[in-house]
């Protein structure tokens, strides 16, 4: 992890990453009261998918879950493998009994409307009964999907593959989401997804989903 610093533009940062690979991080224009890297149930886990804060009294994690293609491959194994560990760590966190809010790139696609043409996906691992049905589980702890709470229509995309036609022709799935404890959701006040910054120069594939919760 690289310690917890504070940039020009006045946020405090702390990141966990790997160099070229995989990296999550948390700023805030509040200081950190705790930060902890890896995600809990397996020591020999190297990769850096997870970090987590407490920032004025909310316990926020950003999340980077494994992909899992090909799905003949140990990397589904492994992408189910780490939902589980999350599921277990959730559980644990929910008892705190305090705003928490899940945060990042889950990789899941939850359900047929969230994604343009669902039969395109049926084989991958985004989409699979099993990571479906892991996403449910972590959910029915008692989790509040914050986007889908606030806007259920049909047509809500945070990424669109990196060939412009897909773009264009809105061709996106939803996989970046944020999920809320209770107390969370309670301060919920509003949701957006930030699709224009899609159509900026050089743009990542995934756009910005951002909250509002009341103080």
């Amino acid at each position: 992890m690289w310690p917890a610093s504070r940039n020009s533009l006045g946020y405090n940062v702390a990141v966990h990453g790997q160099k070229t690979y995989h990296g999550v991080a948390i700023l805030s224009k509040h200081p950190f009261d705790e930060v902890k890297t890896r995600l809990p149930g397996d020591d020999g886990d190297q990769q850096a998918r997870y970090i987590e804060a407490v920032i004025f009294g909310i316990r926020i994690a950003s999340i980077y879950l494994p992909n899992g293609n090909p799905v003949a491959s140990e990397k589904y194994a492994y992408k189910l493998a780490w939902m589980e560990r999350l599921i277990a760590h959730a559980n644990a966190l929910l008892k705190f009994e305090e705003p928490l809010v899940l945060a990042g790139d889950y990789n899941v696609i939850p359900q047929p409307v969230d994604a343009k043409n669902p039969q395109v996906w049926v084989n991958d691992a985004l989409f699979l009964p099993p990571t479906r049905a892991k996403f449910r589980e972590l959910i029915n702890l008692g989790l509040t999907e914050a986007v889908r709470t606030l806007n259920p229509e049909p047509g809500i995309y945070t990424f669109w593959d990196y060939q412009d036609i897909a773009r264009r022709r809105d061709n996106g799935i939803r996989i970046d989401h944020l999920l809320l404890s209770p107390q969370a959701a309670d301060r919920l006040k509003s949701t957006r997804i930030d699709k224009h910054v899609r159509a900026w120069e050089k743009p990542s594939d995934h756009v910005p989903v951002v909250a509002e919760f009341a103080a």
